[in-house]
């Protein structure tokens, strides 16, 4: 077997019954997020194959665990590919050999134009925002950060640069107070698959209408880290409780309590008595830390090496100083 196509499961007579008439879908795909994109694409058109990522080793015992696109494809009976390297030249050959009408893209690495080409009516990927803002791996977090009232998902052609292709298609979603990007994933997860099936059926029938992006309105969307979610709490208050939803559930938002990292994963805003930013007082069942200006009441935490807790429930059980500073 060619190593860079390792835990393939297509064999030479995969293909061999499907009807030459219909069309040949390819979706790649790798987390929990696109699976509901592919279980539509796959009900309304059928999918001929999946590409993923391979099986990768986790827990102490490093068994090996197939992604989420992985699990889900092998349920719907869709034979599944994982290559090693997607830029090695037997790859781009097993997907030429495939014959796709359309490759559908969420999700997953960055295509070389050896591999996206082979689409005869168009290779297409859908992003978690409304392009051409929020470019990058993180689009849903930082629409959060930013304060953004408005998000969506893109359906737009590929091309060499990332995330610059022409526009297909678009559907929108608000974005509520307190709303954290881990709320608003799941809530993008059924639009994308309802653009995913409309941007389909609208190539397969030649009545798709790409519209080129405008660069001037583009903004970056980088990916996030924890080393870089230490909360600064020397800025405004909702400046600080958007980053704090902004990051959560992952990398998550921190600072130092007690000589231990604390996760702050959700907050509200609220009125600060106190002079010093990052001064926290308890009061009742309430955990309030002050910003720059005003301050915020803390809802969601996560000492290091514990579970993720009400606020409230830590307040209650909480012994220590009732004041003291974060860092």
């Amino acid at each position: 077997m060619d190593p860079a196509c390792a835990g393939m499961t297509i064999t030479k007579n995969t293909f061999k019954n499907m009807s030459d008439t219909s069309p040949k879908i390819i979706f790649m795909g790798t987390p929990e997020f696109a699976v509901p994109s592919l279980r539509a694409i796959h009900e309304k058109f059928g999918v001929a194959a999946v590409v993923t990522v391979p099986d990768k080793p986790k827990g102490r015992g490093l068994k090996l665990v197939p992604s989420p696109m992985k699990v889900a494809a092998l349920e719907l009976g869709i034979p599944v590919l994982q290559p090693e390297s997607i830029k090695s030249p037997e790859f781009a050959e097993q997907i030429a050999a495939l014959k796709p009408d359309i490759i559908a893209v969420i999700a997953f690495k960055i295509l070389p134009p050896s591999v996206y080409s082979q689409a005869k009516l168009g290779a297409f990927n859908i992003h978690g925002s409304l392009l051409p803002k929020y470019r990058g791996a993180a689009p849903i977090q930082w629409a959060i950060i930013n304060g953004e009232k408005v998000s969506g998902v893109t359906s737009f052609l590929l091309k060499e640069k990332v995330d610059t292709g022409e526009i297909l298609q678009t559907k929108q979603v608000e974005i509520t107070d307190g709303m954290t990007a881990g709320e608003l994933y799941y809530a993008l997860m059924p639009l994308a698959a309802e653009l995913a099936v409309e941007t389909c059926d609208a190539l397969l029938n030649g009545a798709a209408t790409p519209i080129p992006q405008n660069d001037e309105e583009a903004t970056p969307a980088p990916k996030l880290f924890r080393e870089n979610c230490k909360i600064d709490w020397k800025q405004q208050a909702e400046i600080v409780r958007n980053f704090i939803h902004g990051v959560s559930p992952v990398p998550g938002a921190w600072t130092e309590f007690e000589g231990k990292r604390m996760k702050i994963l959700k907050a509200d805003l609220a009125n600060s008595m106190w002079s010093a930013a990052g001064e926290f007082t308890i009061e009742g069942d309430e955990m309030f830390v002050a910003c720059e200006t005003d301050g915020i009441s803390l809802k969601e935490i996560q000492l290091e090496g514990k579970p993720v807790v009400r606020a409230a429930d830590f307040v209650r059980g909480w012994r220590g100083e009732k004041s003291g500073c974060l860092k």
